[in-house]
């Protein structure tokens, strides 16, 4: 089972203290975790593009690069990228140049977004934001695979005889990963050849049974399906739950109208699509979950709401020392 770090960068007061990191300390927080996840034996690293909300990660790809100059092994990826709001050239040079500097680790997860005040901010209508998406993710799949692109279209201006450098080290790209939950993007994915990449709500996992269902249809064995996952683990199950509360409670509220369903009870998340609890508990929820859905990668998501960096990075090395050894495919 291949097992990424999720960090979506949350900006966020501790609920116990009120104390809010600055952005200096919150961003270098993200590159030490990303750090200690490869000495814990983390696959990846996956990080979050947010715009214009306490999300602070604007630019994952800046922090990728960064922990791809103090890690060797760790796969670096996006979690995601909002491709309808971005330019897929300037996106295929962007993975391109990650790949070459990290010597073939670079990875890519492209959505939609679920903002309307980023789409109204990047100028993306919203009755043009799945046209947009198709669009831009046909070109840059050729793009990354292509030399002198031809190109025409009804998002950006036309491309004649388009090469963008560097070229990719991962032949014939980077994996590219289609964020989604939704029927429409999942058959768009298999379509394609992608791997499918569930979103990070915090809504029951089972909700994705159809959609998986529909992809594994389509894709067969050739398909890869990965679940992003709120984690905390501690040695003691009662002691991880009572810690890890209040920033859980924190983060869903802030979180929910993008991730939920709009009625926050903590209790019901730590039992349904939060995990939390020893290391024997979360790496059987974690298996049972891989069961259900036929996952092929995890993503693991410990860092919210405000919770302080040393509890974080006390997770990441208990859950690589004691969960990852019993994870399965």
């Amino acid at each position: 089972m291949d097992v990424y770090l999720l960090i979506l960068g949350d900006h966020l007061p501790d609920p116990a203290t009120g104390v809010v990191v600055s952005e200096a300390t919150r961003l270098q927080a993200v590159v030490e975790q990303a750090v200690v996840a490869e000495e814990a034996g983390f696959t990846g690293v996956a990080i979050g593009e947010h715009h214009f909300t306490r999300y602070i990660v604007s630019a994952p790809e800046l922090l990728l690069a960064t922990i791809a100059a103090r890690t060797s092994t760790l796969r670096l990826s996006t979690g995601v990228t909002l491709l309808a709001h971005r330019d897929p050239v300037l996106v295929a040079e962007e993975l391109a140049t990650l790949d070459v500097l990290s010597l073939g680790r670079a990875e890519l997860v492209v959505a939609r977004g679920v903002s309307p005040r980023t789409d109204a901010v990047f100028g993306v209508r919203s009755d043009d934001l799945r046209a947009r998406f198709d669009e831009n993710l046909r070109l840059l799949l050729r793009l990354l695979e292509e030399p002198d692109v031809t190109w025409e279209g009804r998002f950006r201006p036309p491309l004649a005889g388009v090469t963008t450098t560097p070229r990719p080290l991962q032949r014939p790209h980077p994996p590219v990963w289609i964020g989604s939950g939704s029927a429409v993007s999942a058959d768009l994915g298999a379509e394609l050849g992608m791997p499918l990449m569930l979103p990070s709500t915090l809504r029951d996992p089972a909700t994705h049974l159809e959609v998986v269902e529909r992809y594994r249809a389509a894709m067969g064995a050739k398909g890869r399906i990965a679940l992003p996952s709120h984690v905390f683990v501690a040695d003691d199950a009662v002691r991880a739950r009572r810690r890890w509360r209040p920033y859980l409670d924190g983060y869903a509220r802030f979180a929910d109208p993008w991730r939920g369903d709009g009625d926050v009870d903590v209790d019901l998340l730590m039992d349904g699509a939060a995990v939390c609890g020893d290391p024997a508990e979360v790496a059987g929820r974690l298996n049972e979950l891989a069961r259900t859905l036929d996952l092929d990668a995890h993503l693991v998501m410990v860092d919210v709401g405000g919770l302080p960096q040393e509890d974080v990075l006390g997770a990441i090395r208990l859950f690589g020392a004691e969960v990852l050894p019993l994870l399965k495919r």
